[in-house]
């Protein structure tokens, strides 16, 4: 049995004739005819009474005809849902956002691409870079925005923003007032950090053990701007993005880091081998085409 049967059993019992139900269909009436009898075959009932003169449902044709209506309607809606779904004119997107990315980069993006397809709805999760991609790795996420790198057997990724991370001070401090400053000078400073949900402060330690200390964490916050007022209070120093440090107010002061520099590289991840809606699909394509166009061919998503 498939659908077909069960609309051709529906136009028979509306007009009470198989060559009135043909003639509307444009096929012939055999072809109807033997249509209906795979169906009672199928069924194991007759369903209609074909003694009198006029074609008339069973009783189990009447409650075959009653289901027969729901089926066709909803398989109708799910052609229609399904009309929506591939010109896009519905969707949902689960996007996980580091607070610490740019906060009028991504409403910019997302602005424009609600204007080509107003119905696609957003849901926007702020979290650090290790908790994204664990939600992106558990399907609780489609994309993740995170900081590179990422697992690539687990992952896609492209790349789309590197930049030096900069030392914020207070002004009075004693390093404000220089163009740049090694890593190893800060040995005996208080750090603000970004607690440890967040892979840049994996990055901050690691880079410090390599030039040769620990680093004392004198405070954590999940919010770079809770960051900037604790440096800003003389609670310590914080090592930020130079895209962030442009949005720094003047209580602050952004100093060069040297020997080593350190790099900030943001990346979009999604898992593989996992199935992508069609609006995130678009989404991604949107997305890399619009700041990292020459990253991937976009006609493989």
């Amino acid at each position: 049995m498939d659908i077909k049967h069960l609309q051709y059993f529906i136009e028979v019992a509306n007009y009470n004739s198989f060559t009135r139900a043909a003639d509307h269909l444009f096929i012939t009436q055999p072809t109807i005819s033997k249509m209906i009898k795979n169906l009672e075959n199928d069924l194991g009932v007759e369903l209609f009474d074909r003694s009198g003169k006029k074609l008339s449902l069973t009783d189990a044709g009447r409650v075959v005809y009653e289901q027969a209506l729901l089926i066709n309607k909803a398989f109708n809606n799910l052609e229609t849902e399904m009309d929506n779904l591939l010109g896009l004119k519905k969707g949902h997107i689960r996007i996980g956002l580091p607070p610490i990315i740019d906060s009028t980069f991504f409403p910019k993006l997302i602005g424009r691409f609600h204007q080509k397809y107003p119905n696609i709805t957003f849901q926007l999760i702020e979290d650090g870079s290790k908790k994204i991609e664990e939600s992106v790795a558990d399907d609780s996420l489609d994309i993740g925005i995170i900081m590179l790198p990422t697992n690539p057997n687990l992952f896609h990724h492209v790349s789309f923003i590197k930049e030096d991370l900069k030392l914020i001070l207070h002004p009075t401090h004693p390093y404000a007032s220089k163009q740049k400053v090694q890593l190893a000078d800060l040995k005996d400073e208080n750090f603000i950090m970004f607690n440890k949900e967040y892979a840049l402060r994996d990055l901050i330690i690691s880079s410090c053990n390599r030039a040769g200390f620990n680093p004392r964490i004198m405070s954590e916050s999940s919010r770079w701007d809770f960051i900037e007022e604790l440096v800003a209070c003389k609670m310590g120093v914080a090592l930020l993005p130079e895209s962030i440090c442009q949005q720094l107010s003047n209580q602050v002061q952004a100093v060069e880091i040297t020997n080593p520099s350190l790099d900030w590289n943001l990346g979009i991840i999604w898992r593989k081998e996992q199935y992508l809606s069609y609006a995130a699909k678009e989404w991604l394509r949107f997305m890399i085409e619009t700041i990292s166009p020459n990253s991937c061919d976009v006609n493989k998503l």
